[in-house]
């Protein structure tokens, strides 16, 4: 008898003949993230084993929490397939579940075994009832099930099922860059993308003086809680200032968003082809500012033909704060810091502009030459790295 964590592939058994590609992508994702902790894992088609070799199993379920591409994580007993042992450990377990009401659901894969699921369920249910008092068994409803395998080799006991994030593995994609500011959409976006298998290469956009050290450090500290989702993630810092300050300077004032987010969208493209990224991220929600309006997502979009993926596009807000919430970027989103996309913000702009318009205002300064020089000064940061970050900051 031993005690073994399995995991469940969900969506990943949609594959059919791809599904060995993308568990081996997990197997190697489970590696990376379990690499200290004296483990022992083994992949099938059906589902990956671990084996814990201390005691050491709050720990890895944590990690493994963090893993896309895991339906769920089953901590179990891996016992002999005997009706005997079966019922012992069974009335072994639910003696330690503080519970009123239970049943237990058994899956038979080795057919030759001399009972079937069904009655499995009846002895071992009737075991558990006759050997502890005030329980009694809910089909429909309990507050605990039971659940057991039976297979050739082994049989498998549940202790407890715990509910993964799901999603494709990391990287299985391809990958984006995200562009990231330091508010709370784009780091959903970020998450999201994350879950359907993409790899994520972050990329800001920096005005100093105009935006602070601190709003810097905030984009930093939302990478690394991102980071906790991927195998590796990088934040590439564009210096933004003069690009945005000759903005300020040229263009019509009900404009100017508009303007801003064409350039970086065009930064951004010329990024992402360098780093061999397929796609644009960001935390763009239909109507939330002007520059989301469907009219303006049109005309800023029309400078790329690099795909655009908005994964919270059609979110309220109050969803993609809950999100946020719940993978723990909230509170360091709404630390009170501006970022480039929140400064020079004109009283009235434009909801409806027009690409004629746009196209009259960007001639009114060499913004090609301005685009090289910020994508040729840009500074990376290697989120996985230990260091504090001094060399730049």
């Amino acid at each position: 008898m031993k005690k073994i964590i399995f995991i469940k592939y969900g969506e990943l058994n949609t594959k059919k003949g791809n599904i060995k590609i993308f568990i081996n992508a997990l197997y190697k994702n489970i590696n990376h993230k379990l690499k200290d902790c004296n483990v022992s894992i083994n992949k099938t088609i059906a589902r990956t084993y671990i084996e814990l070799n201390e005691d050491n199993e709050q720990i890895v379920i944590e990690r493994l929490k963090e893993i896309f591409g895991i339906q769920a994580i089953v901590l179990a007993y891996r016992i002999s397939t005997d009706i005997q042992i079966i019922k012992d450990k069974s009335l072994e377990v639910m003696k330690t579940k503080k519970v009123k009401t239970f049943k237990v659901a058994t899956k038979r894969s080795y057919k030759q075994f001399k009972y079937n699921s069904m009655e499995v369920n009846d002895i071992i249910g009737s075991h558990i009832l006759s050997n502890i008092d005030d329980l009694r068994v809910d089909v429909h409803n309990p507050e605990y099930v039971l659940n057991i395998e039976i297979r050739y080799d082994y049989s498998y006991l549940y202790i407890e099922e715990i509910k993964g994030l799901g999603g494709y593995p990391f990287g299985i994609q391809g990958k984006g860059v995200l562009m990231l500011s330091g508010g709370i959409d784009s780091p959903v976006a970020g998450f999201l993308s994350l879950k359907r298998g993409v790899e994520i290469e972050c990329i800001y956009f920096d005005s100093p003086p105009h935006t602070s050290i601190e709003a810097l450090n905030k984009v930093i500290k939302l990478c690394r809680i991102l980071s906790k989702y991927s195998i590796s993630l990088n934040l590439h810092v564009v210096p933004f200032t003069t690009l945005q300050e000759e903005i300020y300077k040229n263009v019509d004032p009900t404009y100017m968003i508009t303007i801003m987010r064409r350039m970086m969208y065009r930064i951004g493209e010329q990024f992402a082809k360098q780093n061999k990224a397929h796609i644009l991220i960001n935390g763009e929600s239909i109507g939330q500012v002007a520059s989301q309006t469907l009219t303006s997502m049109q005309v800023i979009n029309s400078v790329t033909n690099m795909p655009v993926i908005r994964p919270v596009v059609c979110f309220d807000k109050l969803e993609i704060i809950d999100i946020a919430k719940k993978i723990g970027t909230y509170e360091t989103s709404i630390l009170p810091f501006e970022d480039c996309c929140t400064i020079f913000v004109p009283q009235h702009p434009v909801i409806n502009p027009s690409v004629e318009k746009c196209f009259a205002e960007e001639k009114k300064f060499d913004y090609e030459t301005l685009i090289k020089s910020c994508i040729s000064n840009i500074k990376t940061i290697k989120i996985e790295d230990t260091n504090k970050f001094s060399d730049l900051l």
